[in-house]
């Protein structure tokens, strides 16, 4: 009976009586050719003049010389950016989709919003930054999995917003940066989450699998103490050798590379020793910590502009932050670049990460001003923003430069960052994976 129904079936379809579904067919590529009148595809090198990237679907095919005719690939669109400055698609290291509130009005959100009202504020959040020209962010902490999921959505085609690498809950030891029970009153402590802090390495390797367990692609830890923390505890090294050891070798045991939290030059030690992958913030710096740098190979995320952050938010409400995190925050603010300093002629590998939560989502680019006041070359901060972030982040092979075979995630601007670098505070194309989200026509 089986042999005559596959026969039978066999029979009608050669009849033409038995349709392809739609589904099954094979989709018709969808090629586009951008016109670059300046090309700076591989940060690091010099920019190229009037080039053409042929682009099917998604992925860069080719990058040419001169402006490649429409016809050499029927059907394709052609988009003319013959009068911009074009480079890729730019990468920050270091944010906080969550939320732009901070201090007191953070606090206070915490305790009033909901997890619905967080995941709406990190979609708008998200897309603020794509228009920004930031097509990849590492996400580097957030509660009840709004960002993980928002990943998701996005990586999915269901929501808009840059390629997300996230992190899931920070972790820290009990009474630490990432522990979000401080400030509150002693009744409220056991009702607020705290899965995320951990005291000895085995509660530190639980921690982490954890987070694992969550499906996170990173894993942050904080070894200082916080400039936000609501406790007056200082910005030195908050976590014993041990626990520092447990929570970064249980990440690398399950492929996950580490982002220390850390400003005191103690806290930074403390993680490279034990192989971090990169330090955050590192707001502090002494001889000793360079050439741990040095040695290690780990990245430099600077995170400078939150300063710019906490200004605004002082100058709107001098009480914007509670009496023990100001302290702090006047600490940060005058300090601020000083490792930079000392880090760029010494070549420690720097990835650009503004901790924009802090400081404001859509004006990441405000980080790039900063970088070059404080020592770094146009070029070598966009550098930072695109070839070393993309390291950073693992994603080598598929961003970070225009190149045959990686993901078409680019973005134009009118003038030539090389010679001001604050154009890119004013980008007008931004494209991802191949499609167009800003300046389309």
């Amino acid at each position: 009976m089986l042999k005559k129904g596959l026969l039978a079936a066999a029979a009608i379809a050669a009849a033409g009586l038995v349709s392809v579904s739609a589904s099954a067919r094979q989709p018709a590529d969808e090629v586009v050719i951008v016109h670059a009148g300046t090309l700076l595809d591989r940060p690091g090198q010099a920019p190229r003049r009037n080039a053409s990237l042929i682009i099917r679907n998604g992925k860069i095919e080719a990058v040419r010389d001169g402006f490649v005719a429409g016809s050499e690939f029927p059907g394709a669109k052609v988009v003319d950016l013959s009068t911009k400055f074009v480079l890729p698609g730019l990468i920050d290291s270091h944010v906080h989709l969550i939320s732009d509130r901070a201090g007191v009005e953070g606090q206070l959100a915490s305790m009033t919003d909901s997890t619905a009202d967080f995941a709406y504020e990190a979609a708008w959040n998200a897309q603020k930054t794509l228009n920004a020209g930031f097509t990849t962010v590492r996400n580097l902490g957030d509660d009840d999995g709004v960002t993980l999921a928002l990943r998701d959505a996005i990586a999915a085609g269901r929501m808009t917003g840059p390629r997300i690498v996230d992190a899931g809950t920070s972790i820290s030891t009990t009474s630490g940066h990432m522990d979000g029970r401080l400030g509150f009153r002693d009744e409220l402590r056991e009702a607020i989450p705290h899965a995320n802090v951990c005291d000895g390495p085995e509660s530190c390797r639980e921690a982490v699998r954890l987070q694992v367990g969550r499906g996170v692609d990173v894993i942050k830890i904080a070894t200082t103490g916080g400039v936000n923390s609501r406790i007056g505890a200082g910005l030195g090294a908050q976590m014993f050798d041990d626990e520092a050891e447990a929570l970064i070798a249980t990440a690398h045991l399950y492929g996950k590379k580490v982002a220390v939290h850390a400003h005191g030059a103690d806290g930074i030690k403390l993680a490279l020793r034990h192989g971090a992958d990169s330090i955050e913030h590192g707001t502090t710096m002494d001889e000793e910590t360079i050439q741990l740098f040095l040695k290690t190979k780990a990245y430099y995320v600077p995170t400078l502009s939150t300063v710019n952050g906490y200004i605004e938010r002082i100058a709107k409400d001098p009480n914007a932050y509670s009496p023990e995190v100001r302290a702090k925050v006047d600490w940060r603010i005058k300090i601020t670049g000083e490792s930079v300093r000392k880090a760029v002629p010494r070549g420690v590998r720097i990835a650009f990460g503004t901790d924009a939560g802090v400081s404001k989502h859509g004006r990441n680019a405000d980080e790039f001003e900063m970088l070059v006041k404080f020592g770094m070359t146009p070029m070598e901060a966009i550098k930072a923003a695109t070839v070393n972030a993309a390291d950073l982040l693992g994603l080598s092979d598929q961003i970070g430069t225009l190149e045959a075979g990686k993901q078409a995630d680019l973005i134009a601007i009118d003038t030539d960052p090389l010679a001001d670098v604050t154009s890119l505070k004013k980008v007008g194309f931004v494209m991802k994976g191949g499609r167009v989200y800003k300046g389309g026509a």
